[in-house]
């Protein structure tokens, strides 16, 4: 539902496991899609792929992009506040930096948590909640 309410100018590809439930607010989950898709199409090239699939005792959520990804040196970087790589300041001049430690900081007030992966082809942001029982 959150995704078909976004407007993206990327193209869009999800994969979606319906079965897979969490017992989390709604409003900020939301928000945390929102900050995750936000980036995604700021540093995307053309298509933004979305996840969500189990890896009990998981919900596994992976936002991924096909843009120049994020370096390794990098990775643990963007969840800091105010944090802006030099990809981003130039692509978003006005963005705040707060987005992806906003993101992350829900994420574990429900029990999981945000990290960036790695991928052969941009980056892969992966949010891991418990599944609900």
């Amino acid at each position: 539902e959150e995704l078909e309410r976004r407007r993206m100018a990327a193209s869009v590809h999800a994969r979606i496991d319906s079965e897979v439930v969490v017992t989390a607010c709604r409003v900020r989950l939301a928000r945390l899609l929102g900050n995750l898709m936000a980036n995604a199409e700021r540093h995307t090239t053309t298509t933004i792929e979305v996840v969500v699939a189990a890896d009990s005792p998981h919900a596994v959520l992976e936002v991924i992009d096909d843009g120049p990804g994020i370096a390794p040196a990098d990775r643990e970087r963007i969840f800091e506040r105010l944090c802006r790589l030099d990809d981003a300041r130039r692509k978003d001049p006005g963005g705040s930096g707060l987005g992806l430690p906003i993101a992350r900081e829900i994420a574990r007030v429900h029990g999981g948590d945000l990290y960036a992966a790695d991928h052969p082809t941009g980056a892969r942001l992966v949010l891991r909640l418990p599944l609900a029982a």
